[in-house]
């Protein structure tokens, strides 16, 4: 029994490293799909059969969006019950249909509203932004090249310039008309919570409006929807992460420059009960603007028992993958989602249908260096606590902490200062001690109402490395400094840079972790993301690998890929160039 349990272990492994091997070297086209691809696309259906019900929107050959899924999945409600098929539908999928194709002229690429996950009946959407006047009347030609044309130099450009000239003199009624679809269909999916994640309000190129966003429709047409502006930096941003060899801790977004207009505003309902400062948004690196942004997520989903939400950014192949995968992963981790899958199954299912199969560009951001691809899971580390748990609130009702804040990490982090200290190893694999009797900083008050322009004041910024990117030196968390059962082992090379204010030393910037000691007290939750997590990163080792920018740290990332692929069974071949 243990032979045939280790076997299909490896055979999933292996599995996920064939994935990722495919996808670092094609970006998917429904019209050019291979016996390979087609593998990948049944594996998916499989996965999402193990516990829901679903419907399939035809996609055939592209001729809804050329680089959405053929057959696109409609969760209609979970069911693990094997005669599943026999139940009555609660969806009219022709009127489904008929939606999307009507509303897909509203949408930069043709990328429609498409419902990807059900959480207690309530779909997360995802979907590019509003498409711009020059869009629409073009939408003929622009099919062509964006459903597998021959010019892919096109296909990597943005779109036709609106001209808001030709808008103003009465064209807006073809706003009116694709706009209303794409309304209706919203509506269809009880849709009410629209967050955009563009750092601009359009975006320009050339000096002219390219596409535009919910948030600056003129005419209000989505009055009736609840729109949250919560800008998070594109892909080029993640080329500085690369470059400081995989390292998010001090690297904070540059929003002084001139084309980041979007101001952050969420509602006043939204910012209770979440212990987060929004004012001081500028002032976040990656790790903490990304930890809150997944916060806010999971509180809007959690918090309304009917409405759904629609994720976007300006394409939404980049950062709306990004938060799609990590709402997953995290529900998942709670039980609340995908309940069969195993870490390797999910880990399969989001990889193939939430990055690969809705035409994320792996092998042109990794030419580029904008490896938002690996971020999202090696980013799982930072959301083991509780605090991320839709769950937590009844955890807490059942236990002798239930009037306080205490959450499983915290009593790690008590009973890790009765030892004293915890140790962790460097870069050279030699040991450090840390330092964990430094009091935690006790969290800002919420705020009731935020709407906070993007050329506030961003506090404690230091020298630029580029023009996005400013690096300053922030106090370690609380849940940050908890013993782990997966240590991080990096470089020297940017300790200086990433030493706290609390006097914690974090040597070095590789994100594989050294397996370490257990916590006691560790959740299911956490066991499950660090499980995902080792998946990922032995399957990347062993395919993609990691490219340093740094002669001095290359070592280090070499020898803790080729530590880590052993220790799980995977030698990577391609682990450092």
């Amino acid at each position: 029994m243990a032979a045939a349990a280790s076997g299909a272990t490896a055979r999933k492994s292996e599995e996920i490293a064939d994935l990722i091997d495919l996808f670092s070297k094609t970006q998917y086209r429904a019209k050019e799909v291979t016996p390979r691809v087609e593998r990948i696309e049944k594996r998916c259906l499989e996965l999402f059969d193990r516990d829901y019900k679903f419907s399939i929107i035809q996609n055939s050959n592209g001729e809804v969006c050329g680089h959405y899924p053929r057959q696109i999945v409609y969760l209609e409600y979970e069911s693990t019950e094997p005669n599943k098929e026999s139940f009555e539908s609660t969806v009219q999928i022709s009127k489904l249909q008929d939606l999307v194709n009507r509303s897909k002229l509203a949408r930069c690429r043709g990328r429609f509203v498409c419902p990807v996950i059900l959480y207690n009946g309530k779909h997360v959407c995802r979907s590019s932004t509003l498409a711009g006047w020059g869009e629409l009347y073009g939408r003929t030609g622009y099919n062509y090249i964006f459903s597998g044309g021959s010019d892919d130099t096109w296909a990597e450009s943005e779109e036709v310039p609106e001209d808001d000239t030709a808008v103003r003199n009465g064209d807006s009624q073809l706003f009116d008309k694709v706009r209303g679809s794409d309304i209706k269909l919203l509506k269809y999916l009880s849709v009410r919570y629209i967050c955009d994640l563009m750092v601009e309000n359009k975006k320009v190129k050339f000096g002219l409006n390219v596409t535009s966003s919910e948030k600056v429709d003129k005419a209000q047409r989505y009055a009736d929807f609840t729109l949250l502006s919560v800008p998070y930096p594109g892909c080029e941003f993640f080329k500085d992460y690369k470059d400081r060899d995989y390292t998010a801790e001090g690297l904070v977004f540059n929003w002084n420059q001139d084309f980041v207009d979007a101001p952050l505003t969420i509602p006043a309902c939204f910012t209770k009960n979440l212990n987060i400062d929004w004012r001081e948004y500028q002032s976040w690196d990656l790790v903490q603007q990304t930890q809150n942004y997944l916060k806010l997520l999971l509180h809007i989903i959690n918090s309304d028992d009917e409405s759904g939400l629609l994720v976007h950014c300006i394409s939404g192949w980049d950062r709306t993958p990004l938060f799609v995968s990590l709402l997953r992963l995290s529900l998942w981790a709670d039980g609340a989602v995908h309940v069969s899958l195993e870490p390797a199954e999910i880990l399969y299912l989001t990889i193939a249908y939430d990055w690969f199969l809705f035409g994320h560009m792996l092998p042109d951001r990794l030419s580029k260096g904008e490896e938002i691809f690996f971020f999202c899971f090696n980013f799982l580390k930072h959301i083991v606590s509780e605090k991320f748990s839709v769950i937590r609130k009844q955890r807490r009702k059942n236990s002798q902490f239930k009037d306080t804040d205490f959450t499983v990490d915290d009593l790690c982090q008590l009973k890790s200062r009765d030892r004293g200290s915890v140790t962790s190893l460097s870069s050279d694999f030699s040991l450090i001690t840390e330092d964990t009797s430094a009091p935690s900083s006790l969290p800002p008050e919420p705020v009731d109402l935020i709407s906070i322009g993007p050329q506030a004041s961003s506090g404690r910024k230091a020298m630029n490395s580029s023009p996005q990117t400013v690096f300053w030196n922030r106090p370690v968390p609380f849940e940050e400094r908890l013993p782990h059962p997966l240590t991080e082992g990096r470089s020297s090379s940017s300790s200086s840079s990433n030493q706290s204010e609390q006097g914690l030393i974090r040597t070095g910037s590789s994100p594989l972790a050294v397996p370490g000691r257990r916590c006691m007290y560790g959740s299911e939750r956490q066991a499950r993301l660090e499980a995902v997590r080792e998946l990922f990163l032995a399957a990347y080792s062993s395919t993609v690998g990691l490219k340093s920018s740094s002669p001095s740290s290359s070592g280090a990332i070499s020898g803790l890929l080729e530590q880590f692929a052993r220790g799980v069974g995977l030698r990577g071949t391609n682990t450092i160039v």
